[in-house]
């Protein structure tokens, strides 16, 4: 008997803001690799992770919501998105059940023709214990007469329905050929950028408002000890002075909570000791930096008008 043929592939996550691709990128992957958090427009970098479906190697790229850009950052994020679908071997749109079909899923779909080439595209609609099952048929017609879907799958990222069901199909998709990673490879980030999305996450979660769209976290430097420990020195760069405070917080509480946090995910991401150590900086023009646009997988000539 001859062994079964391997397969790999792309599979290219892409919807409004806030849809739930980060949590169906962990939920496939079975670990975190990408934040999720009640904030939109978290997702910067096209973040790969890698999920095995029986002989299928399936590498999801984790893109930015699609939205109305307005600034360099906005419009290189955007690009991002539409940049992962076209290279993607098969495409899945996802929307949340209980929006529907909004005006920026319309848009989306305006474009997706043209976006995804010959590429396979799948609607999966999440979030489907939010609505009752009349207007989930009802949205499943709406959304398969505005575009010739190759499948519509109802799925809860958070709990899991529909999950395994939709990665059995995306397996059937992608074509015949080496895995592109190792099997036991569940992303292909490198750590510095996946502790320092881990921070960014916690400073998320913490601050409100427009802050945490003003700043980035860097991995300044990694440091594996002999003891089997490791030194991690991150930079928080925010736009304003009145930022650091903030980020800072009374007595450096704030920052104190954060680093704490950030820390014991690593820690369990990691299987080990984490030592972590935070500093703020104001950088005033950080968002029109390339080397902070590079840091986070984004291409810096994205953002130009």
């Amino acid at each position: 008997m001859n062994a079964p043929s391997t397969k790999a592939g792309f599979v290219a996550l892409i919807g409004e803001p806030n849809a739930g691709k980060s949590t169906l990128l962990n939920r496939m992957v079975g670990a975190k690799v990408s934040i999720v958090t009640h904030k939109v427009q978290t997702t910067r970098a096209r973040i790969r992770g890698v999920a095995m479906a029986e002989n299928a190697q399936l590498i999801f790229v984790d893109t930015p919501g699609l939205f109305k850009p307005r600034r360099r950052l906005d419009r290189a994020m955007v690009a991002a998105a539409w940049g992962g679908a076209a290279d993607a071997d098969v495409v899945v749109l996802m929307i949340e059940a209980h929006r529907g079909m909004t005006d920026g899923v319309k848009a989306i779909i305006e474009t997706l023709s043209e976006r995804a080439g010959s590429s396979p595209v799948a609607l999966a609609i999440n979030k489907i214990d939010k609505v009752k099952s009349e207007v989930l048929l009802a949205l499943t017609k709406d959304m398969n007469d505005a575009y010739p879907f190759a499948e519509t799958f109802l799925i809860s990222a958070e709990r899991g329905h529909g999950c395994d069901t939709l990665r059995d199909w995306l397996a059937t998709q992608v074509p015949e050929g080496p895995y592109l990673y190792p099997e036991d490879q569940i992303a292909d980030l490198p750590m510095r950028m996946i502790a320092a999305e881990m921070t960014r996450e916690k400073l998320t979660l913490r601050l409100h408002q427009e802050l945490p769209y003003e700043l980035t976290v860097e991995t300044e430097n990694w440091e594996e000890r002999p003891d089997g420990t490791a030194r991690i020195d991150q930079l928080i760069y925010v736009a304003r002075d009145g930022h650091k405070g903030i980020v800072l917080g009374k007595g450096g509480e704030t920052i104190k909570a954060v680093s704490k946090a950030a820390r014991l995910e690593l820690e369990e991401f990691l299987g080990r000791r984490v030592h972590l150590f935070m500093q703020v900086k104001v950088r005033p023009n950080w968002l029109e930096e390339s080397e902070r646009y590079s840091e986070m997988g984004l291409d810096f000539k994205d953002g130009n008008t």
